[in-house]
């Protein structure tokens, strides 16, 4: 196959099959299922700042033994802004803003539907900035998949727009921006690197900020506080985006991202068992309206658009990121 069309079909990148990154993406969506159940559950003892900040300061702690490990070379100059985002909006916005809606009165059913318009704004900032051209059958299914989420969240709100609903839309928009810019450094490092090099830039401020915020806060570490923290801490903050970031290269951003519309009804599902939040027959035929729209979008066709030189790289990319570990 020619390098052109290798490049721009809407195969995956440099020939890599799209259901290993599809998988991957899976994986990732189910370990961030969990992240404000057990959000929730830091809550019950813990100040929502210290939860917002100081789960990445603790997660900068696992990433710099990673990257010390291996010896791992600091990011390049031209890609000092596209970390920038990353920490801005997964190290910072998402964290912050979702706790401070459950902080406000919103449960995590309804915060999962809300940011379940996540994948929705993820593939538009794919469009912009990776140079990905999803078809009309994509965007129809992704729009269908918007509404039906969106529609959700207004049925329970009762038709209004809250202030916890205001966090939340401020939450998903920053870390569909992080999400995007990962992506698109995950194309040129493996996606451990990308989240690892995150934590530890941001760590300058969340290290100290925390140590501040458990000094003044007067935190109560019951069960339940523990075991959220080290969830959100070890899983949300670090782990979850090994997979994540990795798929979202694979696969393609604007792909990928939408099986992250499944993940709303699977928050709904362990808020159920977890925090005994109410699952009735109206969530129950959201989640199969939002599955079926999934299942379009795996469906549709999705241009990759590599100008020049960027095709060149990517062609070369899977050797450069065996290299580099």
């Amino acid at each position: 196959m020619r390098i052109k069309d290798s490049a721009t079909a809407s195969a995956p990148i440099a020939g890599i099959a799209p259901g290993a990154g599809l998988g991957l993406a899976a994986l990732g969506v189910l370990t961030f299922s969990l992240t404000l159940p057990t959000t929730a559950f830091g809550l019950e003892g813990l100040d929502p700042y210290l939860i917002g900040v100081g789960r990445n300061a603790a997660a900068s702690v696992l990433a710099a033994a990673a990257l010390l490990s291996v010896r791992a070379r600091p990011p390049r100059r031209g890609q000092w802004a596209s970390f920038a985002v990353v920490v801005a909006g997964v190290v910072f916005g998402f964290p912050l803003f979702s706790t401070l809606a459950l902080d406000h009165g919103a449960s995590a059913g309804h915060s999962a539907v809300v940011v379940g318009l996540l994948p929705a704004a993820t593939a538009v900032l794919g469009v912009l900035r990776a140079g990905e051209r999803p078809s009309r059958a994509f965007w129809l299914a992704s729009a269908a998949g918007a509404i039906c989420v969106t529609g959700f969240a207004l049925v329970r709100g009762a038709g209004r727009v809250t202030p916890a609903d205001l966090l939340l839309f401020t939450a998903l928009l920053t870390c569909a921006a992080g999400y995007a810019e990962g992506a698109r450094l995950a194309r040129d490092m493996p996606g451990w690197r990308v989240i690892s090099w995150a934590l530890v830039l941001a760590a300058p401020v969340t290290v100290p900020v925390t140590g501040w915020l458990l000094a003044t806060t007067h935190p109560s570490w019951t069960a339940h506080a523990v075991l959220g923290f080290g969830y959100v801490s070890v899983f949300s903050a670090y782990l979850g985006f090994f997979a994540w970031y990795e798929g979202l290269a694979r696969a393609g951003i604007a792909r990928a991202s939408q099986i992250q519309l499944t993940q709303p009804m699977l928050t709904l599902l362990w808020s159920g068992v977890l925090l005994g939040e109410r699952i009735d027959a109206t969530t129950a035929l959201a989640a199969v309206a939002v599955l079926i729209c999934v299942a379009l979008t795996q469906r549709a066709r999705v241009r990759r658009t590599l100008p020049g030189a960027a095709q060149d790289r990517a062609v070369a990319m899977p050797a450069r990121r065996a290299r580099r570990g």
